[in-house]
């Protein structure tokens, strides 16, 4: 399509429907992860099932590593409601795995996380999509630093250092922080315009919904790290 015969209010009505989608989906994964979680931490048989043997849980990881994986690599291929699936699929998984939360945590301190996870979330993906300076060179570093902290998080998973702990746990808020503004923005350049209804819409809206769900999921984690209070 001819973007020059396109206004520039209609191009920001049609960006502003596909990030509509975006976060509809990206909300209805959060909604289905934490639901499962709740049920599973409730459920004492499928408590004992997944951790009661380090195969099952670490097994959960990997398989949701591995959906994320394909879901992104294989994205041009599938069709849309194969993509729905896989997604809402890993969302569940993650439910599964994050019922540790529930078991580890008081549910006051995972609620008033969530709210300050959900406000800065909010906060930053607000300013990603208005802001008209380029986040390319944040986004950049912030994804370098995600790399540094993977590995500076492996070390100290042999290590048990508190300092470094801390130290990886207020960067990973700061890097998420950063990701979810650059995200946001990113995700609304990339999107389209002009193909909207059609499966690739729905698959883009798909794969920007999974960047913010993973951003907002490890963006809470880390605050956890902060504001939790163990049972």
């Amino acid at each position: 399509m001819n973007l020059e015969n396109i206004s520039q209010e209609a191009i920001r009505a049609e960006q502003a429907r596909f990030m509509t989608k975006v976060y509809g989906w990206m909300s209805g994964a959060l909604i289905l992860t934490g639901v499962i979680a709740a049920w599973v931490a409730n459920t004492e048989q499928i408590v004992n099932v997944i951790f009661s043997n380090r195969f099952y849980f670490y097994g959960l990881l990997i398989l949701e590593f591995a959906a994320v994986a394909y879901l992104s690599a294989a994205i041009n291929k599938l069709s849309a409601k194969a993509a729905i699936g896989l997604f809402l699929g890993y969302s569940a998984l993650n439910g599964l795995t994050f019922s540790v939360i529930f078991l580890a945590f008081t549910a006051s301190s995972i609620a008033t996380t969530f709210y300050i996870t959900a406000g800065t979330f909010g906060a930053m993906s607000l300013y990603g999509y208005y802001t008209k300076t380029d986040l390319t060179s944040i986004g950049n570093i912030a994804f370098m630093a995600l790399i540094g902290l993977i590995i500076a998080s492996v070390v100290n998973f042999f290590f048990q250092n508190e300092m470094l702990y801390w130290i990886v746990t207020y960067a990973g808020v700061l890097i998420f922080v950063a990701l979810t503004a650059y995200d946001t923005q990113k995700i609304k350049r990339l999107n389209i315009i002009g193909n909207e209804g059609t499966e690739e819409d729905q698959k883009e809206a798909l794969m920007g919904a999974l960047t913010l769900y993973l951003d907002f999921i490890n963006l809470f984690l880390f605050l956890l790290r902060i504001f939790g209070r163990r049972k």
